[in-house]
């Protein structure tokens, strides 16, 4: 059951909130037998294990736009952007409470930051759907660029927020070939050879903490641009990786579904 925020809690914080790189599906995420589970436990204990958080800031591989952009802080609708599923997935609702405060936070880290209209997108509010039992005030930042350096840069400038009591987001896939959905035949599918390699691969990189060879993903991974033949999905893990210093991250979720690896990390 989901329970709303208290917007008396206290945003001061005496221990720095980690940074997570979710890696997020289509709704029928929603529906997986195993993925949900995953995340809710994650995201229970980060809340148990860390200190009150009290408000997220989500980083979408769905949402493009430069100057760096702000969702609208009174929250009062969901972007449907996909298409072709179950009218169910057209009715989902996550309600916020408003996220002011947030907004006034992120300003003062990036300096310019456009506020919006926009509502959250389903890179961010499917993962939170499972993620969190709790609906906190959360904002969701654009994507200005998507060159790993800037994008690395922009994640230090947020990580002053980490002792404010906000939860930085960072959602994404650690593969996305939407050629190999097409081919799977079922979620819980082998996954192709290029996946596996460059799961393992990225793995490796982001728990020895080596930014330099994951700046340089696209010479040094296997399968580089069949893993992503596009990159916006894979762009926001520059964002967690500038917001934590660069430290070793840890793998939380593993796996495959149709194809596509759904590897998570937290990084503290």
């Amino acid at each position: 059951e989901d329970r709303t925020h208290n917007n008396n809690k206290c945003m001061a914080s005496h221990v720095r909130l980690p940074v997570l790189f979710v890696s997020h599906g289509a709704p029928p995420l929603l529906d997986d037998p195993t993925w949900p589970s995953e995340l809710r436990a994650w995201g229970d204990a980060v809340v148990a294990a860390q200190a009150p958080v009290s408000h997220v800031l989500v980083v979408s591989a769905h949402w493009e736009a430069a100057p760096a952009s702000l969702t609208s802080p009174e929250p009062d609708h969901l972007v449907y952007d996909f298409a072709g599923f179950p009218q169910k997935y057209y009715q989902l609702e996550y309600r916020c409470p408003p996220a002011h405060e947030l907004a006034l936070l992120v300003q003062a880290a990036l300096g310019e930051v456009r506020l919006t209209q926009r509502g959250l997108d389903h890179g961010a509010y499917i993962p939170l759907m499972a993620l969190l039992g709790t609906r906190l005030p959360t904002l969701q930042l654009s994507l200005p660029t998507l060159k790993p350096q800037q994008l690395y840069a922009l994640g230090e400038r947020l990580a002053p927020l980490r002792d404010a009591g906000v939860l930085v987001v960072c959602s994404g896939f650690t593969t996305h070939n939407l050629g190999w959905v097409a081919d799977a035949d079922s979620p819980t599918c082998n996954p192709p050879q290029a996946s596996a390699a460059f799961d393992q691969w990225a793995n490796d990189a982001v728990g020895r903490g080596d930014v330099k060879a994951l700046l340089e993903w696209e010479r040094q991974a296997p399968f580089a641009r069949e893993a992503h033949p596009s990159t916006e999905h894979w762009a926001p893990l520059y964002v967690a990786l500038g917001a934590s210093g660069g430290v070793r991250g840890r793998s939380v979720v593993d796996g495959f579904w149709y194809g596509l690896a759904k590897r998570s990390w937290q990084f503290d």
